[in-house]
């Protein structure tokens, strides 16, 4: 009986272990099922950080660019980049992709095919390798890819519910924290408190907070660890950190229980009584803490205008028909989070109405949009949605308070990477122009978001209102956070408001910096963000004639551009078998001194070495090009070479040199397109004689600025 007893316990294991591992089998026979993707899909576009994605085939083509050798720029197409690297070929196939931080360069290079280009430095990189899932890891079987529209941008992130039993834990691992200088540090402290629900309207319920019978202006509340807290429509909010400035709880839409935490760090932080945040917004104490850093002899507004245009601001002005003579596009970020109270909200989107108003919104005008953030940034609408002043000041009334935390560095990166866009209603030819409005200071860095966004053409003003008090410096994250991010710190480029009810006399002088387009020293366009650098041919088969007419041809292209020390500047190197430095990039910093130095270039005469030529000016020109400018060469030359000139050409392409060639004559076609980057036939030209060079001057300046445009835009 025993062993019966054995055997069939025996065997009934076996036959579990067998289903076991039959199951096993099974699960890890499922095949993922991988997305395919379109020969132009880039990989800043899909939002997963790694992914497998397939690629079709008949992606090996110029016109599916490609950044970068090993290490790509987010900006170049995944499967010509895949088949680049030689993970996979022209008939196409898996690829794994992994996002990696930007670089501040990308080496271009010829490889399976596929040539790829150089760039200065993007804000994201990717690495490609054999389509095969790495062990641990789940990928997508859908890809998630940003959107331009607003619609897609403005979806609530997802947040997580706590779990109630560990509240209290992470409630005292908030409060006992100290606040780190390192951005990572503090946001990692910011995720251990508490998560509370707040709800949409303040009528609709109240969670039961566990409270005493003490005096409330000595004993702070403690919220409930239960999970009372009552789903609604609204996200659900982080609690705020002690080192972010609260104010005017008794006006403000978060929750009681929310806010009785929120009072209690910031008491500990301030050291003053609790009940100083939770007066009535009405109550005369509550309105003298507003006005009370309004000293007497204090300046009011640290600007580049004149005390009396600040002081005393004119009526707004209603511009019916928009006004035209200020064509810029404006993004204008808002303070959502929980620490500028829903009273003082109210006062900030008023003021953006009086902007627009005075703006005078229009197509043929400025164009407004704005991006409201706390935790996390979100378009609330972009350039194209409103085209007069009336319907974007109903639009702003509409908005409602995200809250959250300032995290201004965030949607800086978010402006930079996804509001300036032609789907977006971004015009191309206007200034892009972002006002930061921040109550208090960021609570995270924005030295480097702002940095990108400047080399992108951004030209980034803040309006701080109610800057940190000596006592509160020590909490801000950031010293001189406005220096590090606006283009200029002459004053230009930053207000600052002593209080929000203050607001409203900044409004004409805001207005008037943002559409003096003179001023706006970060504009980048295709004539104003280059260092280019004329190689001529000085050879004996040029004569002194045509060498007048090639120098007419170089002027001719000069004079187009925006010339000075922080726009376009020129340089020119003469070659005959030797070379000459007629003039480096920082010798002249106008226009006309610029047009009088090639006038006064002589000529030199002798033999043809081209490729000798290239690499003197990829040294003694391109070598000493500023990081932000696009390194152009533009070589003219009447014959074929003595020496080489593939070897030099690439070496120049590969150090981000984009090189036009201007063949007369005699000019070899084949070294004409091996001196000229890729595709050739949109970098090279030819004409049968001298006095037909000026035929090119403007295809050769359009093909500049199609190609700045439909580059990377930092």
């Amino acid at each position: 009986m025993k062993a019966t007893v054995v055997a069939t316990f025996f065997g009934v294991f076996l036959t579990c272990t067998y289903t076991a591992k039959e199951a096993t089998k099974k699960a890890k026979k499922a095949k993922l099922y991988v997305p395919q993707i379109d020969c132009d899909v880039k990989a800043g576009k899909i939002i997963n950080p790694e992914f497998i994605a397939k690629c079709p085939p008949g992606c090996q083509d110029v016109k599916y660019r490609v950044y970068g050798t090993d290490i790509y720029a987010s900006f170049s197409s995944v499967c010509n980049a895949a088949i680049h690297s030689g993970i996979i070929d022209n008939t196409g196939g898996k690829v794994l992709v992994q996002k990696v931080a930007g670089h501040s360069g990308y080496r271009g290079s010829f490889s399976n095919g596929v040539r790829s280009l150089s760039l200065p430095r993007w804000r994201e990189s990717f690495l490609v390798s054999e389509g095969k899932p790495r062990k641990g890891v789940t990928y997508p079987s859908t890809l998630e890819y940003s959107s331009s529209k607003s619609t897609a941008v403005k979806s609530e992130p997802k947040k997580t519910e706590q779990d109630p039993k560990d509240m209290k834990s992470a409630d005292t691992a908030n409060t006992s924290g100290k606040a780190s200088d390192e951005g990572d540090a503090v946001h990692k402290e910011y995720q251990t408190t508490p998560v509370l629900t707040p709800t949409t309207q303040m009528a609709t319920t109240t969670p039961t907070p566990t409270t005493t019978t003490t005096d409330p202006s000595t004993t702070v509340p403690q919220p409930t660890t239960t999970a009372a807290a009552t789903r609604t429509t609204a996200a659900p909010a982080k609690a705020r950190p002690g080192l972010h400035r609260v104010r005017d709880m008794g006006s403000s839409s978060v929750h009681p229980a929310y806010a009785s935490v929120v009072a209690a760090a910031a008491s500990a932080q301030r050291q003053e009584p609790i009940a100083t945040f939770q007066r009535a917004a009405s109550s005369p104490v509550h309105l003298a803490m507003e006005i009370d850093s309004w000293k007497p002899g204090l300046s009011i507004f640290d600007t580049g205008f004149s005390s009396k245009e600040e002081l005393n601001p004119k009526p707004l002005e209603s511009i019916s028909q928009g006004n035209q003579n200020c064509k810029v596009d404006l993004s204008f970020l808002m303070d959502g989070s929980w620490s500028i109270g829903k009273r003082r909200f109210q006062l900030q989107k008023r003021f953006l109405g009086n902007v627009a108003q005075a703006l005078g919104i229009s197509s043929a005008g400025p164009l407004m949009g704005i991006v409201q953030y706390g935790d996390d940034p979100s378009t609330e609408f972009n350039l194209k949605t409103y085209v007069n002043s009336k319907d974007l000041r109903n639009a702003i009334e509409k908005i409602q308070q995200k809250g959250g935390l300032s995290n201004v560095g965030k949607a800086l990166s978010f402006v930079n990477k996804n509001f300036f866009l032609d789907a977006n209603g971004n015009r191309g030819g206007a200034p892009n122009v972002v006002v930061v409005l921040v109550d208090g200071w960021p609570t995270d860095r924005v030295e480097e978001a702002s940095r990108l966004a400047r080399e992108s053409g951004i030209n980034i003003f803040f309006v701080t209102v109610a800057a940190a008090a000596q006592s509160e410096k020590q909490n801000v994250i950031e010293p001189n956070f406005v220096d590090k991010a606006v283009c200029r710190t002459s004053g230009f480029y930053s207000i600052n408001v002593p209080s929000w009810f203050s607001l409203h006399k900044v409004v004409q002088p805001l207005v008037k910096r943002v559409c003096d387009t003179d001023r706006l020293a970060c504009s980048k366009t295709c004539l104003n963000a280059a260092d280019i650098g004329f190689v001529i041919d000085g050879s004996s088969s040029v004569g002194t004639g045509n060498f007048r007419t090639v120098l007419q041809f170089v002027a001719n292209i000069s004079k187009e551009f925006e010339i000075s020390d922080t726009d376009t500047r020129i340089g020119a190197v003469q070659y005959t078998y030797e070379q000459r430095l007629e003039f480096s990039f920082d010798k002249y910093s106008t226009k006309q001194d610029v047009l009088n130095a090639i006038k006064r270039i002589s000529y030199w005469s002798g033999g043809t070495s081209t490729g000798a030529a290239i690499s003197y000016a990829s040294e003694q020109l391109f070598s000493k090009s500023k990081p932000n400018k696009r390194k152009i060469m533009i070589l003219i030359t009447d014959g074929r070479s003595y020496d080489d000139v593939s070897v030099p050409a690439m070496a120049a392409h590969q150090n981000g040199v984009i090189a036009y060639s201007v063949g007369v004559a005699w000019a070899a076609p084949d070294e004409l397109e091996a001196i000229a980057s890729d595709p050739a036939k949109e970098h090279s030209f030819f004409v049968d004689e001298f006095d037909n060079l000026y035929r090119y001057v403007n295809q050769l300046i359009q093909n500049i600025c199609t190609e700045f445009n439909s580059q990377p835009r930092n």
